[in-house]
């Protein structure tokens, strides 16, 4: 908690004062007229394998006791958070149209961002949370909780495909940024 509320204030502040509009998208219902219905419907079912994987992590570490990880398997977890949070926040600061709903934001003049962690991958914001996915669960001890991250690794993916048809029907520009720039998540995997 320390971590997540340190970290989260710390760019709030950030944010306030350098791109107050991104902040305000940020803290925006991830539930917003307008948005797609799939998009609903995958947030949905994210959120709700989320909250599940921390009632099971809390549970596994806390009450059963059913699993013990190991003390580098913890480090690492904390190490996988930290990392994650540099890549978001480096995302953050690049891409002022970062909102948590897929939708155009023309009323901000929203263009395609090919720059900073774009020029890697499609998608930088996702591989850094999967790191914060797969880094929760090894920092709270729970192996129980390892089994929720590639359930939720699948819903980014999947997002991001329905979020990239999106962005080629508004942007002309971005088919060729496909192709320039050729993974989605994670370089040299997809």
């Amino acid at each position: 908690m320390g971590i997540i509320g340190g970290v989260g204030a710390a760019a709030g502040l950030w944010f306030a004062r350098h791109d107050p509009g991104l902040l305000r998208e940020r803290l925006s219902s991830p539930f917003q007229a307008g948005q797609p219905a799939w998009d609903k419907a995958i947030l949905s079912l994210f959120f709700a394998l989320y909250l599940g994987a921390f009632v099971v992590m809390g549970l596994d570490a806390v009450r059963w006791r059913a699993t013990v990880m190991p003390v580098w398997a913890e480090a690492a977890g904390a190490v996988c958070i930290l990392v994650s949070y540099a890549i978001i926040w480096r995302v953050l600061a690049e891409n002022s149209f970062a909102a948590p709903v897929v939708r155009i934001q023309a009323e901000r003049g929203q263009r395609i961002v090919t720059t900073g962690p774009y020029a890697i991958v499609r998608h930088p914001m996702y591989g850094g949370a999967i790191l914060f996915l797969l880094g929760t669960p090894l920092l709270l001890g729970s192996s129980y909780g390892l089994v929720f991250v590639p359930l939720l690794v699948i819903l980014l993916a999947i997002r991001s495909v329905f979020e990239e048809r999106a962005l080629s029907e508004r942007f002309p520009k971005y088919a060729a940024y496909t192709e320039k720039v050729g993974y989605r998540l994670a370089p040299f995997v997809w």
